[in-house]
C-alpha cells in the first residue's frame, strides 16, 4: 500500500488538502486530485496542494481545483504554505515567486505585479480589459487582471443579491476566457469592499486570496478606494496594498485543522 501524510489547513474558510511529496511522494493526476478533493468520498477540500522541491525558493507549490483542474496561483493557499512551514519563505508556482512573511497570527505576501494586457489575462481576442464591452444579465462590463491567475471584476450595489450560482460559471466558461476566469462581484463601503467569488474549478468559496487582490487593484486603479484597503468574505477580512507598478501586498490568517494519513490507490 502507498500510504502518506497530508494536511488540512485553509485561509478564511477556502480550505485545502497539502501534500509536501518532499516527505511523502505520490504521484497526482486530475483523477487522484478530484478524489482527495470530494467532500463526501474523500477528504475534501476546495483545493489540493503539492509541496515540491524547487531550485529558485524554499518550495514549489502545485495547485489542483475540486474538479481537478491544475491551476497557476492561489493566495489563500501560499498563505498557508507559509503558515505551515512556519517561517519567512519564498514559494514557487506557476504564477510566479511569491515572498511570504510568517508571523503567529497572520501571514503577509508580495505578490507579483497584476497584469492589465488583454493577452496576459488571457481573453480569446484583443479588447479594452479596463471596461470589457460584454455582459451577463445585470453584470456587465468587468475589469480583467491577472494577479497570477485570471479573474473578471465586477462592481454592483449589492454584491450579496447577485446570483453567482446562476451567473458564474456562465462566466468562468465564456468563449472570451481560453482558460476560464475567476469571476468576482464586490460592492463598496465606506472605502472597503464586499466581496463574493466564483473560483473557476471550484464554485463560490468562502474567500479568495488571489480574488480579492484582483478585485483591490481594480478598485485602486479605478480611483473607487485606496491603498490599503480591507476586503470582507464570508469567511472573514484580508488587507491587500497595491501601488501602480509595484507588488500586491495581501495580510491575513492561515488556520492548521488536522494532520491525516491515507492510502493514496485508494483514490485512483
Amino acid at each position: 500500500m502507498a500510504r502518506g501524510n497530508f494536511h488540512k489547513m485553509h485561509g478564511l474558510g477556502n480550505d485545502f488538502v497539502i501534500i509536501d511529496t518532499r516527505t511523502s511522494p505520490v504521484e497526482m493526476t486530475a483523477a487522484r486530485a478530484k478524489a482527495l478533493a470530494d467532500r463526501k468520498t474523500g477528504v475534501g477540500c476546495d483545493q489540493l496542494i503539492l509541496l515540491e522541491p524547487s531550485d529558485v525558493a524554499t518550495v514549489r507549490m502545485r495547485i489542483f481545483n475540486q474538479d481537478g483542474s491544475e491551476v497557476e496561483s492561489c493566495g489563500n493557499a501560499t498563505r498557508c504554505v507559509v503558515s505551515l512551514l512556519g517561517q519567512d519563505a519564498t514559494i514557487e508556482s506557476d504564477g510566479g515567486k511569491i515572498d511570504g512573511t510568517y508571523g503567529q497570527k497572520s501571514i503577509t505576501l508580495q505578490m507579483p505585479p497584476p497584469r492589465f494586457d488583454w493577452q496576459d489575462i488571457p481573453l480569446a481576442f484583443a479588447m479594452d480589459s479596463a471596461a470589457m464591452p460584454m455582459a451577463w444579465d445585470e453584470l456587465a462590463s468587468p475589469m480583467a487582471v491577472n494577479v497570477g491567475n485570471p479573474h473578471a471584476i465586477f462592481f454592483v450595489a449589492n454584491a450579496d443579491v447577485v446570483d453567482l450560482a446562476h451567473l458564474g460559471p456562465q462566466i468562468e466558461h465564456d468563449a472570451a476566457f481560453p482558460e476560464r476566469v475567476n469571476v468576482n462581484v464586490a460592492s463598496i463601503r465606506n472605502g472597503e469592499l464586499f466581496l463574493r467569488v466564483w473560483e473557476r474549478g471550484v464554485g463560490e468559496t468562502r474567500a479568495c486570496g488571489t480574488g480579492a487582490c484582483a478585485t483591490a487593484v481594480a478598485a485602486i486603479r479605478q480611483g473607487k478606494v485606496a491603498s490599503p484597503v480591507t476586503v470582507h468574505q464570508a469567511g472573514g477580512d484580508l488587507t491587500i496594498g497595491w501601488t501602480q507598478g509595484g507588488q500586491i501586498e495581501m495580510t491575513g490568517g492561515a488556520t492548521y485543522v488536522f494532520m491525516g494519513e491515507v492510502d493514496w490507490d485508494d483514490f485512483g
